[in-house]
């Protein structure tokens, strides 16, 4: 079957737009051609700085033809209606059409029949289309200012479009049409530089050989490839390691067509400056990736840029000018972090007194002094010293206010450690200025230093609070402030150090130092809790557990200790997979169904004691006292936090219930032992909420 090529050729496209215009493209087009009835073998979609690519093989040759029934106007019906429908389905006269009986009257069917057309036909119709309607984040139109501007609108000018379609045995053909004058045919140009001539081209497989004998490398992923490839030889060959750098590898990509990897050097001088300054600088400004000694994990005076030319000089005047450029820049860094330096952190922080951070939650100054009270509260639960917390809460904001952070603020946080170690802050506070921000996400590591968790849980419960306190909730997709991600962070942080922290307890002193006071202030430490569970859910299910069992144990409530929340869940998951677990999940669940059931009927509960006097069978007198036996065991141990002994002596109910429901008929002629059993079952119900509500753990 034929195949479509597909090329639009125009000025540099945005190196952030490429990977999302081609997938856009494929998108666009394969859409349309199963819609009209060709479905296609495959489709890959390619980006370059100056072109976007399709392909699509396996194209049906031409349409089905297409028969479908109309209905039209009832037996009878006005003129103006049986017209309407004879001009609508293209029939000449009624005697054409079909009558088709309904209960609601007799019909007239119409059959349309609609010859399949020559795919290079629909292309011809579809593509103009798309390309007219593509959806570019930003686009423009173009055209001399003397003459009317093209209608239209592309990422940057458009120069050619190449658009061919036919069998990989047969010469193909020109999709033909044409937009604002371009007209589609089977010429490219190679690169702007090295081969700018015009190029022929056929069939994909042509096109992407030609190309590359043009110097240009037409696939992402392999511009990629050699990219990281060389830079890391040429980076060993000097006895050093590349830094890697994804999302630069990313976008250095999008900036070439035919990649060329060099090394330049800058003055060792620069490397007084922390690391990631250096690294920030050099790849904010020049795009270049910096490069490590192994031996020492610093960084050495070496970047590594990306030419987009072979230069006869081997790249000198290229590197030099990059050199050149970043030189310059990191100056302008050296010279940030010095005078950053002569400035001490608590001498920058009057000047958030004039910040605000929120209309409704008061000035930057504001917030500081919560989270310091905050964290000096917290310190204790987590094994910090009181004192280092709060100087780290004190101090960890500031350097939001250095010149380094203004200029690179990706640095924030690891700035404030560099400047509160150079002025002679304890380890352990400086570290709490970096980590108190984290996790930022799930795969960002989990301070561990009692203090640096003191003053993150609360840095983001403030932060939590605050907005649930003004009502700004995240709602639906939308998190302005990222709240999810901050009860995300809270939850890690309990989680992976194994902490003990009532968070009730902890949201309420948050409330307490808030100078806003919601209505329903009573309420929000409960609501919040609520949006922890959902988020605890969330978390659980990434690493493989039911979120079925977070609502089981925070059902039973007053479930605030979210270390426990999570162990107890990870027993009854366990429990569950167990032979036990399952029939006693189902034989509680019989029981909650009877009960359910027998209370709606009767329109009343049945709680309280059983009455022994009335069990007449053993099945009856065994499982009471084997709820007696469980009930007293596991309460023990969950007293004992063993919630894997509570699993266990849940599983001795298994036996009972299974006997009971085989020999026992609940719903007795004696109104009284029938009450007594629904008791029972009650009973039955009320042990195992020792450990969980069943009732909430899906089947």
């Amino acid at each position: 079957m034929p195949d479509l090529l597909l090329e639009l050729f125009s000025e540099e496209i945005p190196a952030r737009m490429q990977a999302k215009a081609a997938d856009d493209l494929r998108r666009l087009v394969t859409d349309k051609l199963v819609a009209e009835g060709l479905v296609y073998e495959g489709a890959k979609a390619f980006a370059t700085p100056r072109r976007l690519a399709l392909t699509v093989h396996g194209i049906p040759a031409r349409q089905p033809d297409l028969k479908t029934e109309r209905r039209g106007p009832k037996v009878g019906a006005p003129d103006a209606a049986v017209q309407g429908f004879l001009k609508a389905t293209g029939l000449k006269s009624l005697d054409e059409a079909k009558i088709q009986r309904d209960p609601k009257g007799d019909f007239y069917i119409g059959l349309i029949e609609r010859p399949g057309r020559d795919a290079i036909d629909v292309l011809a119709e579809i593509l103009p289309v798309i390309i007219r309607t593509f959806p570019w984040p930003k686009s423009m139109r173009w055209g001399a200012r003397s003459a009317k501007p093209g209608s239209l609108s592309w990422v940057r000018p458009l120069h050619a479009i190449t658009a061919t379609f036919g069998l990989e045995t047969e010469e193909p053909d020109v999709v033909k049409f044409s937009i604002d004058g371009i007209e589609a045919g089977q010429t490219t140009y190679g690169h702007r530089f090295l081969a700018p001539s015009a190029i022929s081209v056929r069939r994909f497989e042509d096109y992407e050989a030609k190309l590359l004998d043009a110097k240009v490398v037409l696939d992402p992923d392999r511009r990629k490839d050699a990219i990281l490839t060389d830079a890391k030889q040429l980076a060993f060959a000097q006895g050093f390691e590349l830094v890697e750098d994804q999302t630069l590898l990313d976008e250095v990509s999008g900036l070439v067509e035919w990649p060329v990897v060099l090394m330049g050097s800058f003055e060792p001088e620069f490397l007084k400056t922390p690391d990631e300054v250096i690294r920030a600088t050099i790849r904010n400004n020049q795009k270049c990736f910096v490069v490590r000694d192994p031996k020492t994990g610093r960084l050495t005076n070496k970047f590594i840029l990306t030419a987009n030319i072979e230069a006869i000089d081997g790249g000198k005047v290229i590197v030099s000018g990059n050199e050149r450029v970043i030189r310059a820049r990191l100056s302008d860094a050296k010279f940030f972090y010095e005078t950053d330096l002569k400035t001490k952190l608590e001498d920058r922080l009057p000047k958030f007194e004039q910040i605000v951070f929120h209309e409704k939650l008061g000035t930057q100054a504001e917030r500081i002094k919560r989270i310091e009270r905050l964290a000096a509260e917290i310190a204790p639960l987590v094994g910090a010293d009181v004192a280092k917390a709060t100087r780290a809460a004190h101090l960890a904001k500031a350097d939001l206010l250095t010149e380094v952070v203004g200029e690179f603020p990706e640095v924030q946080g690891l700035m404030g450690k560099y400047y509160a170690l150079a002025q002679g802050e304890d380890a352990s506070v400086a570290a709490a200025c970096e980590e108190h921000y984290k996790p930022q996400g799930p795969a960002d590591r989990v301070p561990t230093d009692p203090v640096s968790i003191a003053v993150a849980l609360a840095d983001k419960l403030d932060t939590l609070v605050g907005f649930w306190a003004i009502d700004e909730k995240p709602t639906g997709s939308k998190d302005p402030y990222a709240l999810r991600r901050a009860a995300l962070g809270v939850i890690r942080l309990i989680a992976e150090n194994a902490l003990r922290l009532s968070l009730l307890k902890v949201a309420a002193s948050a409330l307490a130092g808030l100078s806003v006071k919601p209505a329903d202030a009573e309420k929000l430490p409960s609501d919040l809790l609520a949006f922890f569970a959902d988020r605890l859910k969330v978390q659980l299910r990434e690493q493989g557990a039911r979120h079925d069992l977070v609502d089981a144990v925070f059902a039973l409530g007053g479930q605030d200790d979210l270390l426990m929340i999570v162990r107890r869940v990870d027993a009854l998951g366990k429990f569950l997979d167990t032979d036990d677990g399952k029939n006693l999940l189902a034989g509680t669940k019989r029981a909650s169904n009877i009960l359910s059931i027998e209370e709606k009927k009767d329109k009343r509960t049945f709680h309280g004691a059983p009455d022994a006097a009335l069990y007449s069978l053993a099945e009856e007198k065994a499982l009471a006292k084997a709820i007696g036996e469980v009930t007293t065991e596991a309460s023990a141990a969950v007293a004992k936090e063993d919630f894997a002994a509570a699993m266990r002596a849940m599983a001795k109910l298994r036996p009972p219930v299974d006997a009971f429901f085989d020999k026992v008929r609940v719903n007795d002629d004696d109104p009284k032992v029938r009450e007594n059993r629904l008791k029972l079952l009650n009973e039955i119900r009320s042990a195992t909420r020792a450990v969980a509500d069943f009732s909430k753990i899906q089947d």
